[in-house]
This record gives structure tokens, sequence and C-alpha cells, in this order.
């Protein structure tokens, strides 16, 4: 995809916002729609044109961007509201959401039986991500579509994976951040235990972070104060990823394994573990925060729960 496109864009959130402020900086024209009037108005203080409506923003779309909460979401906008019914033929809808797996393929189908093409092409990265156009995007789809969205990708991110057919994009998505949200239990399970056996912060990290213990949430989000400076602990657990989105993303993982019969004892128990966290104190902090639980787990006796 070469030169400047008309890019739909749905979903203007803390992900969607500066995804599409992004594709307005690089010279792209942006007709952009949310429920929430304030994010509309936010996203039109960074160049977006505001739509009336979400089939308004992809009537005369090249390109229509969703960036939603849920399948149910995506599915709803794609039938039930019309937003395939007002597009152009042929017009290729990417779907950034993290959604099942399951709902991703059948937004694929719904947009190919409306005469679209589609990609689905969930993130990594976070909010941070998002605001600096580092994201990572996993997309599933036809090698075409795909080739078609990279100039795209590449403004709101630094590497995009084409992962295989429609679905692949979530099933990557979901499996990734398994293995994060594994990690990060680990991680803090690892300082709480080395807290209470004396170990200083950054004693452990010192180790740890150059020998066989070294990973992302350690090295990048180290879940407690010190020794990773623009870490979440360092602000009292401002989300970079919420607590919230992460328990969501475990449990599409829950299901997927539950549903294939994989016996993904570890990845059910940080669903368990974070879903927990997220209704009670996680639900306005980082995932990193979970760490804050542990300590209180065990300050209470906790420790063989």
């Amino acid at each position: 995809m070469n030169g400047t496109r008309t890019i739909g864009f749905i979903g203007l959130g803390h992900m969607g916002g500066p995804m599409a402020a992004n594709l307005v900086k690089a010279g792209h024209q942006v007709l952009g729609y949310d429920l929430m009037p304030e994010l509309l108005d936010q996203a039109v203080g960074n160049g977006v044109t505001a739509a009336g409506s979400a089939a308004q923003a992809v009537a005369t779309a090249d390109v229509v961007i969703t960036m939603l909460p849920a399948g149910r979401h995506v599915l709803g906008l794609y039938r039930d509201e019309g937003l395939l019914a007002a597009a152009r033929p042929g017009t290729l809808f990417v779907d950034c959401s993290t959604i099942d797996v399951a709902d991703a393929r059948a937004a694929h189908e719904a947009a190919v039986a409306a005469g679209m093409r589609a990609l689905d092409a969930p993130v990594s990265g976070g909010v941070v991500g998002a605001e600096a156009g580092t994201l990572t995007f996993m997309a599933g789809g036809g090698g075409t579509e795909f080739d078609e969205a990279d100039a795209l990708l590449a403004v709101m991110g630094k590497k995009a994976v084409h992962c295989g057919g429609p679905g692949a994009g979530q099933a990557a998505k979901i499996c990734n951040n398994m293995i994060l949200g594994i990690s990060m239990i680990a991680v803090s399970e690892a300082f709480v235990l080395g807290e209470s056996l004396g170990l200083s912060h950054q004693a452990l990290f010192d180790v740890a972070s150059t020998a066989s213990g070294q990973c992302w949430a350690l090295t990048v989000n180290c879940p407690v104060p010190g020794p990773v400076p623009a870490s979440p602990a360092n602000r009292d657990y401002r989300p970079g990823f919420a607590a919230p989105l992460m328990a969501k993303d475990l449990g599409l993982a829950a299901s997927a394994a539950r549903a294939g019969g994989v016996p993904t004892e570890l990845g059910l128990k940080a669903a368990e573990l974070y879903a927990a966290y997220a209704e009670a104190d996680g639900t306005d902090q980082d995932f990193s925060g979970i760490v804050t639980t542990m300590r209180q787990r065990t300050a209470e006796g906790g420790g063989e729960a």
C-alpha cells in the first residue's frame, strides 16, 4: 500500500486514540468514531475527523480499523449495526481488538460474505506502545490483505508478523499473553520470597536479569520499585497494561485451552489469579501490581493457597 489512504477508525480509547493519531501524523485522512463523546473530542484534537456514526466513518474509507473491547462488539458492529453494509465493496477491514479466535473467524467470514476483505491484527505493547508507535501486530488472514495493511501497521507499530489464516493473529496474541501472565506471577513470587529471605530487590534483579531468570516481566516491567525506573511499580502501578486486560486475555486463553482439551495448568491458574486481582485491588492498576496481593497473602499466612 503506497501513498495516503482514507481510514475509518472505530474505537478511540486508550489504544485506538493514539493509533489513530499516529496515522494522522503520517498523512492519512482518518475518519473516527467512538460512542464516548469525550474520546471522540480528544481524537479530533489530534487531527482525526469526527464522524457522526460508525457507518459514516467507513462509507468512504479504503481501510477500516476497529479497536473494541470484545468479540460481541466486533460482530455486533460488523453485522447487526451494519458496518459491513455501509462500506464500499472490497474495503479492507482490520480488527485490532483482542477477541476470541472463534469470534475473529466469524468476523472474517461475515466480512467476506459481505464482499469485503479482512484481517485480524491484535497488538502487543500497551498504551505506551500505542502512543510511541512501537506496537507489535500479530496478523491473521490472507497474505494479500496483510501486504496491503503492512504500511499502515508500520505507522502504528515497529513489527508486524503474519501468523497465518483467519484467527491466527488472535491465537498468537493469547498464547503470548499467557506466557507473559505466567512470567509476571513467577517474577512476583520470586521477589516476595526474596523479601522473606532478607534479599534486597536490587540484588535479586542484578542476579536474575543476567542469569537464567531473565525475562521481559523482570527487565522491562519489573513488579517492584527501584531496579527498572520506567516500570509501573515506580508510578504506584498506574497501568501500562491494565490488570483487567490481562485477566481478559488469560480468560480467552483458558477458554481456548479448555475447548481444545489442552492441559495448560499454569495458564489456567494464572487466569484464576488475575481474575481475582482484577476484580479487587487491580481494577485500575498495572498487571504487575499483582505482586502486592502476593505480599498480602504472605502476611495473612496464605502461602499454601
